[in-house]
C-alpha cells in the first residue's frame, strides 16, 4: 500500500469553466482550449515537490475473475489518491474495456484528464452520484470566440448543452457536442450515451484517445492521444503530471 495518502493534486485549478475538449469537424480534429488555469502548485502533489512530467505510462487496475475491477483496490486507491471512488470506478472500467479491444489507455490517464477538466466532477460544489451522474451538470462557457475560445456555432440544437446559438463543452470530461455525437459510447447499456454520466464519459474518452494509434503504451502514442484532446503543451503536462502522481499513489 502506498504511503502517499490523500494526494492533493493542484494541477489545473479552473478559473473559467469553459471546456477543454476535442472537436471533430469534417474529419479534422479542431482542438479547443477555453479554460484558463492557475499555475500548477507542485508542492501539493502528495506533499512533495517534484518535476513536471511530459508523458505518463498507462496503468491497469487489478481485476477479478469475471473481469470487473477489484472492489478493495477501488476503495483503497480512492482513499490514497483522493479521487472520488465512483469516478475512479469509471476510469478503471473504461481502461478495462479499452484493453479488451487491445488499447492500453490507463485508468490513471483518464483520471489525469478528469482532474484537469472538472476535478472529477466536483467543480462548483458538484459530485458524481451513485448512478454515475454528475450533478449539477457541468456545462462550459459559450464557445463564441471570446475568452480565448474558438467560435463554434451550435451543432446539437442545444440538446446536450442547452445552448442553441453556440456549442459548449459538457460533462465531467468536457466534450464538445459534435465530438460526443461522433464518438459517444453507451457504457451503461441503457440505450443512451450521456456526456454527464461518468461511465459513458470515461468510456468515450478512452474510445477517442485510442482512435489514432490503437494504444497509448508508447510515449509518443500517449502524447499524440492527449494532444488530440487538447493541443497544448501545458495541457499535456498537466494531465501527465496528474496521471503519474495518481499512479504513484495508487495501491499496488
Amino acid at each position: 500500500m502506498s504511503r502517499k495518502r490523500g494526494v492533493g493534486i493542484a494541477v489545473g485549478a479552473v478559473v473559467i469553466i469553459g471546456g477543454v475538449g476535442a472537436l471533430a469537424v469534417l474529419g479534422v480534429t479542431a482542438l479547443i482550449n477555453s479554460i484558463s488555469f492557475e499555475p500548477i502548485d507542485f508542492e501539493s502533489f502528495g506533499g512533495d515537490a517534484g518535476p513536471r512530467v511530459e508523458v505518463a505510462a498507462p496503468v491497469a487496475a487489478p481485476t477479478t475473475e469475471d473481469g470487473s475491477v477489484d472492489a478493495d483496490w477501488l476503495a483503497d486507491t480512492a482513499h490514497e489518491t483522493g479521487i472520488p471512488e465512483r469516478a475512479l470506478a469509471a476510469y478503471a472500467a473504461a481502461d478495462v474495456r479499452a484493453r479488451a479491444d487491445g488499447c492500453a489507455v490507463g485508468w490513471n490517464t483518464l483520471a489525469g484528464i478528469g482532474w484537469v477538466e472538472s476535478h472529477h466532477g466536483t467543480l462548483q460544489g458538484g459530485s458524481i452520484d451513485a448512478d454515475g451522474g454528475a450533478r449539477p451538470a457541468i456545462i462550459g462557457i459559450p464557445l463564441d470566440g471570446t475568452n480565448e475560445t474558438m467560435a463554434i456555432p451550435d451543432t446539437d440544437g442545444g440538446a446536450l448543452d442547452g445552448d442553441t446559438e453556440w456549442d459548449r463543452a459538457v460533462g465531467p470530461l468536457q466534450f464538445i457536442p459534435e465530438t460526443w455525437t461522433r464518438w459517444a459510447v453507451d457504457a451503461t447499456g441503457d440505450g443512451h450515451a450521456d456526456p454527464h454520466q461518468i461511465d459513458d464519459a470515461a468510456a468515450t474518452a478512452a474510445h477517442y484517445l485510442c482512435r489514432l494509434d490503437g494504444s497509448l503504451e508508447q510515449g509518443e502514442q500517449w502524447i499524440r492521444a492527449i494532444r488530440s484532446y487538447n493541443d497544448t503543451f501545458d495541457y499535456q503536462t498537466r494531465v501527465a503530471t496528474a496521471a503519474e502522481r495518481y499512479a504513484d499513489a495508487a495501491v499496488r
